[in-house]
């Protein structure tokens, strides 16, 4: 088994938009991420738990904002690659714990949905892939609603075990 942890933050801007993408589901928001991706912050801290935990660096280092071939990419299209190099090495997830942190917007009704969507992009079942919310109690600049965090734990376990 293998164990790696992911961290994701990124800023809202001035821009308005009907909805942003978290946990590779599109959720009623009206303020943009600010992101050279689409700034799933859920999907980056996912992808960086798994590249962690297989001691390949970083989601930067993979897919780097220098690239301009990344610049608004599909969140999924990265996790889905992420997902392959795991498999690859003879890993599959155990269970993720994915904690999303933004004041707004309110998921809750979005969370089984991304778990349906991260699970189907990982070839995992909804079983072993957990997405909680919490805010911040209006403290520091997420709970100022200036930004959304993300956080992820993951558990790799050898193929066929």
């Amino acid at each position: 088994m293998r164990i790696g942890t992911g961290f994701d933050v990124h800023k809202f801007g001035d821009g308005t938009v009907q909805s942003i993408r978290l946990g590779g589901v599109d959720v009623p928001y009206h303020r943009e991420i600010l992101a050279h991706s689409d700034g799933d912050v859920i999907l980056h801290a996912l992808c960086d738990a798994m590249l962690g935990a297989l001691a390949l660096g970083d989601i930067g280092h993979h897919f780097p904002d220098t690239d301009a071939s990344f610049a608004n990419v599909d969140s999924r299209d990265l996790m889905r690659h992420v997902s392959q190099l795991v498999a690859d090495r003879g890993y599959r997830i155990g269970n993720a714990d994915i904690t999303v942190i933004a004041q707004a917007p309110r998921v809750a009704d979005d969370i089984l949905q991304m778990r349906e969507t991260i699970a189907a992009d990982t070839n995992s079942s909804i079983q072993q892939i957990s997405v909680k919310a919490t805010t911040t109690e209006k403290l520091g600049f997420i709970g100022r609603a200036e930004g959304i965090a993300a956080e992820a734990v993951v558990l790799l376990e050898v193929l066929g075990e």
